[in-house]
């Protein structure tokens, strides 16, 4: 049974704005084990980038972080709270992100998801995302972050999957 659509449970996509950090920074640390740092959320608001957060009731449940320049725009963060994932939140994300796209022109999207994130490439693969490539030891892993002592030049990194679609 699907519950109806109440204010309780409406999600609003909205601009980020640097008073949101604190939250998506909570999302973003709960979601992936090497997260984007605040500084880097940062320089993308400066940068203009398009951030976009998923708002539920005054709670921020989701994040995206898209660049567009030269008619092609990069997905590169794309991110829901583990509590809210397999709902449809991150298509939802996606779609505006792509929308947005569109009207700014761009003509191709690309993203890299990491190799082991398989439910993230199903998702971009129905979202008509083909993979075009890969990037060796493009991310960092979770061990990278261990703390004092290690090594993080010898730590072990994973693979990239470069994906794109026409828009």
């Amino acid at each position: 049974m699907t519950l109806p659509l109440t204010p309780e449970r409406a999600i609003a996509l909205r601009r980020m704005t640097e008073a949101d950090l604190t939250e998506v920074m909570q999302v973003e640390c709960a979601a992936y084990a090497v997260p984007w740092s605040e500084g880097i959320f940062r320089d993308c608001l400066r940068a203009s980038y398009y951030c976009l957060v998923a708002d539920r009731a005054g709670r921020l449940i989701g994040h995206a972080v898209m660049s567009v320049a030269a008619g092609e725009c990069h997905i590169l963060n794309l991110c829901v709270a583990p509590s809210h994932q397999g709902r449809g939140l991150g298509r939802r994300l996606l779609r505006r992100a792509l929308a947005l796209a569109r009207q700014r022109e761009a003509d191709t999207a690309f993203l890299e998801v990491r190799a082991s994130n398989q439910g993230a490439i199903r998702l971009y693969q129905a979202e008509g995302f083909d993979e075009i490539g890969l990037r060796k030891g493009y991310y960092p892993s979770a061990d990278a972050n261990a703390g004092p002592g290690t090594d993080s030049s010898r730590a072990s990194r994973e693979d990239a999957v470069l994906m794109a679609r026409a828009l």
